[in-house]
């Protein structure tokens, strides 16, 4: 999508460019000069809509590659959490009385680092 102020600048600075031609072969300093100026401003806005464009752009980018993201760690994610919770059953299941022990060491540190602040 174009900006406006991309339309207006291009607008103004063709504008420019012709009524400072028109000075230029009539001999009218006052049109020439005010061609110049005119065409100066036109450029000017339409290089702030070309950067307006540009960080549109950019942020609809940056938008689209995070919601990618988004949807390829939900994917893989779920998967490594099956996988994960999986692992864990089966090494409960086979040493249950260790991973009593891990699970009450996990708490005790816990209750460490809270009884302290």
């Amino acid at each position: 999508m174009v900006d406006t102020d991309r339309i207006v600048g291009t607008a103004e600075d063709l504008g420019g460019r012709v009524q400072g031609a028109v000075g230029d072969a009539l001999g009218s300093h006052g049109d020439s000069v005010e061609g110049r100026f005119r065409e100066a401003q036109g450029r000017a806005q339409d290089a702030y809509g070309q950067a307006k464009d540009t960080a549109r752009n950019v942020a609809d980018n940056v938008s689209d590659y995070a919601g990618d993201a988004y949807e390829r760690i939900q994917d893989r994610g779920g998967a490594y959490f099956r996988d994960g919770t999986r692992a864990v059953e089966t090494r409960v299941e086979e040493n249950p009385f260790i991973a009593l022990m891990l699970a009450g060491a996990v708490g005790y540190g816990l209750a460490l680092l809270l009884h302290r602040r």
